[in-house]
């Protein structure tokens, strides 16, 4: 986590690529959301993307980078935004930056998250395939 106890912020202009609000069988002893969480809900917002620009089915090969800055608790609406980074032969590189409006009535919005993800296109077999050529 950053040094700092709440980084204030604004959601991006984008819209999130999905939004999930935990519950309390997402949270640790000490209330806050178990790091796991926040990963699995991470890789399924990347794959998202990942899929878009595959056509198709994707699988996880590497967890670049991957950051918590602030917790997240119950009862935070959290907003999941996704950059293409990088799209090669058969693989797809993405950015995920995850933000949680702590208060909605207030709109306390602080960044929690950051990750950078490298799915690989694969065929039924789970054979790495070449991507569509993308239009535009």
């Amino acid at each position: 986590m950053t040094d700092q106890q709440d980084i204030h912020t604004c959601l991006p202009d984008a819209q999130p690529i999905m939004r999930i609000m935990p519950m309390p069988a997402d949270a640790n002893a000490q209330g806050a959301i178990f790091g796991g969480w926040m990963m699995m809900q991470v890789d399924i917002a990347g794959s998202i993307e990942a899929q878009r620009c595959a056509q198709g089915a994707v699988t996880t090969v590497a967890v670049n980078a991957f950051q918590f800055h602030q917790p997240v608790h119950v009862g935070d609406l959290v907003s999941f935004y996704v950059e293409r980074l990088r799209v090669g032969k058969t693989s797809i590189t993405v950015k995920v930056e995850v933000f949680a409006q702590r208060h909605p009535d207030l709109v306390n919005v602080v960044k929690v998250t950051e990750a950078m993800l490298t799915y690989v296109a694969v065929d039924v077999s789970g054979n790495a395939r070449e991507l569509p050529q993308l239009v535009g």
